[in-house]
């Protein structure tokens, strides 16, 4: 059985010390959505260092068979999800497939590349889940192919109420090597962020519409 507090705590410690995270609450990044975060994921860093690389592939490849079981394919979500899920793919020795966020314009108009069946059960990787929208439309559209999907396995998650919201609602299960309370605690204890920072990160975990406001009479 693999040991979950050790490998959200060891993700964390390797996103900070690469910076494929950012914490930054005194000058927030801002969301497409409008939304102000202390926070910044790119996970696409992590494949540029072979052992933390290897790393997560392994434990995504391990999560998967944990909690899923047998499998008939993996599915990569555009664009971040696809370099993760040939690496699961691979180690597993499953046949891969990806997801575009809109279908091509141009020829076969896809939506899904690659080879998919009817019931084939289907585990779909992601690198990042904040609201899990894209995630949720990347499961539709494979459940749409006649996929039976098994749910999603990410990096890293926000821990957003309203992903696990959207999740529940549609009947999808998802895990992930690590998390933003996981997170947040690690930074606070090796000393990458202030004590005075930790209660405004807790701050836009339970209220991140409301956050900036907050932060500012902090």
């Amino acid at each position: 059985m693999i040991n979950k507090s050790e490998i959200e705590q060891k993700v964390a410690e390797f996103l900070l010390q690469i910076k494929a995270i950012k914490l930054q609450p005194a000058k927030p990044f801002t969301w497409a959505s409008g939304i102000k975060s202390p926070i910044y994921c790119d996970n696409r860093i992590t494949l540029s260092y072979p052992a933390i690389r290897t790393y997560i592939r392994q434990n995504l490849s391990a999560l998967i068979q944990e909690e899923f079981g047998s499998v008939g394919l993996i599915a990569g979500v555009a664009t971040a999800g696809i370099p993760q899920g040939v690496l699961v793919a691979q180690d597993l020795g499953l046949p891969f497939a990806y997801v575009r966020s809109k279908a091509k314009e141009h020829g076969t108009g896809s939506l899904i590349e690659g080879e998919v069946y009817q019931g084939q059960r289907v585990v779909v990787v992601e690198d990042l889940i904040s609201t899990g929208k894209s995630s949720l439309q990347a499961v539709d559209a494979l459940r749409e192919a006649g996929c039976d999907v098994a749910g999603l396995v990410a990096i890293f998650s926000y821990n957003l109420q309203e992903a696990t919201d959207n999740f529940k609602a549609a009947k999808c299960r998802f895990k992930t090597l690590s998390n933003y309370n996981a997170l947040i605690e690690y930074a606070s204890e090796h000393s990458f962020i202030s004590k005075d920072d930790l209660e405004l990160l807790r701050k836009w975990r339970d209220s991140p519409s409301e956050w900036a406001g907050a932060a500012e009479k902090f």
